[in-house]
């Protein structure tokens, strides 16, 4: 099957990912290296309807964490109002297991954005996440709120702490090793269009994807981690090309309706655990998460063309990556850029260009 060929099959795919059969015809055979070279050489098939038009990001700075979300998420105010109407609204946070609350989502950000929709919203919210560390003594989720401080906001505000580790999934494929189809427990809430999910995130660096943005938040927090299977880890034992890409297959699916970064203090170096803390003093806020994490990768200093993950769902139309089609309200973020020192594994992670 020649080049062309293989561009013509792939365009006219639905390229339903939740369809194992689907997915094992694109791959079978010699398909199976051609297809993925053929994504990587000529564009990626995007199913949904691009997340492009007229898009705005909110930008702010200042030293109180908390007033910096609730001040970033003012000019969205009617379009939140409308969206959450009828929907369950949860609050995806980045808990990732380490004893400082410089690598996860600090409580008074929660705050922020709960001080944001007390007056738009009555219905119980959800501050929920899916831990991938376990624990003997406790769930790792739960262990986690514990360990961030979480449990006073359900005495402060109309919220419920939830584990989604112990809640339903739907099984989807992506690209494992040598090309073969992988399959991936996805949490159902993640997928549930009754949902108004909001990942709320610290700026931070990582170790194998240059960054940890609003969607790195969303697409690592969705795959189950139980007693069964730890599908995080999983999704982790292809190479860093394969990841990049398996990463983009998810962000077809699995987008929250809100985006917002936290950067009062974000981490540098070794992030996302164990890196340090570097003072920036702003917040980022959309309703398109690829351009709010593509105005934090220029506040953070790292070429957008180097995050790959980002890189594909901004060329197929998932969501805007260009800078001159980014309506900023608030100050130019260009005049707060700090340059954030990457991970010691920053080359390696280079490796999805090749």
């Amino acid at each position: 099957m020649t080049p062309e060929n293989n561009t013509n099959m792939i365009n006219k795919l639905p390229f339903d990912i939740n369809n194992r059969r689907t997915f094992l015809k694109l791959l079978t055979g010699s398909m199976a290296v051609s297809a993925f070279d053929t994504f990587t050489a000529h564009g990626f098939p995007f199913s949904g309807s691009p997340n492009t038009v007229g898009t705005t990001v909110s930008f702010v700075t200042g030293e109180d964490r908390r007033e910096n979300i609730y001040k970033v998420l003012e000019p969205f105010i009617n379009t939140i109002k409308e969206q959450i109407r009828g929907k369950q609204v949860i609050i995806k946070p980045n808990l990732v297991g380490k004893e400082t609350i410089l690598c996860a989502t600090h409580p008074d950000a929660i705050r922020g954005v709960l001080d944001f929709l007390k007056p738009l919203y009555k219905k119980t919210i959800w501050i929920a996440e899916s831990t991938g560390r376990r624990y003997k003594d406790m769930p790792g989720t739960i262990k986690h709120y514990h360990l961030y401080d979480y449990f006073p906001l359900e005495k402060e505000f109309n919220v419920k702490l939830v584990d989604l580790n112990t809640h339903n999934y739907q099984r989807i494929w992506v690209l494992g090793k040598e090309g073969h189809p992988m399959d991936i427990r996805i949490i159902d809430d993640f997928l549930n269009p009754n949902n108004y999910i909001i990942s709320l995130c610290r700026i931070k660096t990582h170790n194998c994807m240059v960054v940890s943005l609003t969607a790195k938040n969303m697409l690592m927090g969705a795959p189950l981690v139980d007693d069964t299977r730890h599908d995080k880890g999983r999704m982790h034992t292809v190479d860093v090309k394969r990841l990049n890409y398996n990463l983009y297959l998810l962000a077809q699916k699995v987008q929250p309706q809100l985006a917002i970064l936290d950067g009062l203090e974000g981490m540098e170096g070794n992030g996302p655990t164990a890196g340090t803390g570097i003072h920036h003093g702003v917040a980022v806020a959309g309703t398109d998460f690829i351009a709010v994490d593509r105005v934090g990768c220029l506040l953070m200093g790292v070429p957008f063309e180097d995050v790959g993950y980002l890189t594909y769902c901004a060329d197929s139309g998932v969501g805007q990556g260009d800078l001159e089609k980014i309506k900023i309200i608030g100050p130019d973020p260009a005049k707060f850029v700090k340059t954030y020192k990457l991970h010691d594994n920053f080359e390696r992670m280079m490796e999805w260009k090749n």
